[in-house]
């Protein structure tokens, strides 16, 4: 999903198995990466926002991944009690031009498929 107007908002559904109470899901409340980016400034750049779900083994290498990319690591913690396997859910931001953020972003990510 892409929206119009002010802020470019993108998300996108990763595909895993997960369950919630013993019950399988495919809900994208649980399953997304969510990007945003906000009008450019005069400069060329603008407020970049970035979420996604990850299992607990690759909480370390994403947040290396994010700062070595100069992107700020604002937020490490779970939505769901019972899930299987456990996730955890990462955010992050940057003042950036949006096509590079999305290509950092992209290498930073790009081990969790």
């Amino acid at each position: 999903m892409i929206t119009e107007g002010p802020v470019c908002f993108v998300s996108r559904s990763r595909s895993f198995q997960e369950t919630i109470l013993g019950r399988r899901t495919t809900s994208p409340l649980v399953r997304y990466q969510l990007f945003s980016f906000e009008s450019l400034d005069s400069s060329g750049k603008a407020l970049c926002l970035g979420e996604t779900a990850v299992f607990q083994h690759q909480v370390n290498q994403l947040l290396t991944n994010l700062r070595k990319n100069g992107i700020k690591v604002t937020a490490v913690h779970n939505h769901w009690l019972f899930e299987e396997p456990r996730l955890i859910y990462v955010h992050w931001e940057s003042i950036d031009n949006p096509i590079a953020f999305a290509k950092k972003v992209k290498r930073s990510i790009a081990f969790i498929g």
